[in-house]
């Protein structure tokens, strides 16, 4: 691991304030009913859990999350896995709902506004420094790294960035830097991302987590709030300003980047469509992954359910419980059945004589038998009819279910009933 400062003065004198009130609505069905930040990811997490686990494991014990849309799940999940802060211990963590604290009609209008409308409980902590984070992204990251540069370079904010190649930054906020990577300028998904200076083939692009002093953001959420037609928004407002009219720096990913020994480029993902989301589930299941989770200096916590091990039973030619390169939570039973390269997240039942490949199974799902699943992701709580095969027919899948461009097709309950299977 690249970095082992736990628990130093700065860490502590900060506050993680995570941004967790996106829609997602790239994922389709799969936040009808949730927020973004609470859709399961990796067998037993939630997307915000890699979030707030960097914080905890950067040192830092003042966590704030607020939440708008569609929240009792998020907030469910915080208040199970993440209720074991202590004020005693100086620590605290506080859910934020949007709550008409500073107008009757006004939610959270902007990221930017979702801080401004917290102020006074962020001043009541009286810490030195505020760490804004995306409640959204799948990384490792030690934010002590972060917080030690903005102090050493006296930056009124510090923006986290991380290099991309050029082309493939257009979806990106990308920043324009000079040789000290102080930002000259930024650029909102860009045609012709500007290139990092000495090497023209790739782009800094914004990974949405800043870091300020606490005093000073206060003034720029004040003032912002009092500009005519601003949208409320870090990136659209604050830090373009910031830019132009104060000392902004890029930090970039790779200086804080945590790695095991077995990982060998800095990741990060934005999971925020059907594909994205699939195919970062599954490099976990590789014998190398990209991501590692079992990386015991740097865990991820979550909500952990009290539940039994999984079990795979029977034995006989073509219907023996197996898994092959696959990722099998708590409380499965992979009852005579095959799954491959396959998720299986917590209590999922899968019956005799059916095959799952590529698949990502939330938790709670059962599947009857003779089943053949491909390329799929099955929403939480869904039943699988005997028989039904998705993977082979990709028109007949399309018309059932909801299937990307790169042939994933999701599964949910209602559409399972429509059926009538």
């Amino acid at each position: 691991m690249n970095t082992t400062r736990k628990n130093s003065p700065i860490a502590r004198d900060a506050m993680a304030y995570v941004l967790a009130g996106g829609r997602g609505s790239r994922l389709m069905e799969l936040t009808d009913i949730r927020a973004k930040p609470a859709v399961p990811f990796g067998g037993k997490s939630r997307i915000i859990d890699f979030a707030l686990s960097n914080a905890l494991n950067s040192g830092i014990r003042r966590i704030g999350v607020a939440t708008q849309y569609k929240a009792h799940s998020l907030i469910r999940h915080l208040q199970r896995g993440w209720n074991f802060f202590r004020t005693e211990r100086n620590e605290s963590f506080d859910i934020l709902p949007a709550s008409q604290r500073v107008s009757e009609d006004q939610w959270y209008a902007g990221t930017a506004d979702a801080v401004y409308q917290n102020l006074d409980i962020i001043d009541a902590y009286n810490v030195k420094y505020i760490i804004i984070l995306a409640g959204d992204h799948i990384y490792k990251m030690d934010y002590e790294l972060m917080l030690q540069q903005h102090v050493d370079t006296g930056a009124d904010v510090t923006v986290g960035v991380m290099e991309v190649p050029r082309m493939e930054a257009t979806g990106f906020g990308v920043m324009h830097v000079d040789e000290a990577d102080r930002i000259i300028n930024f650029v909102e998904k860009p045609k012709d991302p500007p290139a990092i200076p000495g090497n023209p083939d790739l782009a800094l692009a914004s990974m949405g987590i800043y870091v300020f002093e606490t005093k000073k953001l206060a003034e720029y959420l004040k003032e912002d709030a009092a500009t005519p037609g601003s949208s409320r928004d870090f990136g659209k407002d604050l830090i373009p300003k910031l830019v132009k009219g104060g000392k902004a720096v890029a930090h970039r990913f790779t200086k804080s980047c945590v790695r095991a020994e077995s990982e060998k480029q800095a990741y990060w993902r934005d999971v925020g469509t059907i594909d994205a989301y699939w195919e970062a589930n599954l490099d976990l299941c590789e014998i190398l992954p990209s991501l590692d989770l079992y990386d015991h200096d740097w865990p991820i916590w979550t909500h952990s359910e009290v539940t039994p091990p999984a079990k795979f039973v029977h034995d006989l030619e073509g219907r023996r419980g197996q898994a092959i390169s696959s990722l099998v939570a708590g409380g499965c039973i992979v009852s005579g059945a095959s799954i491959r390269r396959t998720m299986l997240f917590t209590g999922v039942r899968v019956n005799s004589f059916s095959n799952l490949e590529e698949a990502v199974v939330l938790p709670g799902v059962h599947i009857g038998r003779n089943a053949h699943l491909y390329k799929v992701i099955i929403d939480r709580g869904v039943s699988i009819p005997e028989g039904l095969v998705v993977g082979q027919d990709w028109e007949l899948d399309a018309k059932r279910f909801r299937r990307s461009e790169k042939g994933v097709c999701l599964i949910t309950q209602p559409m399972i009933d429509k059926l009538g299977m």
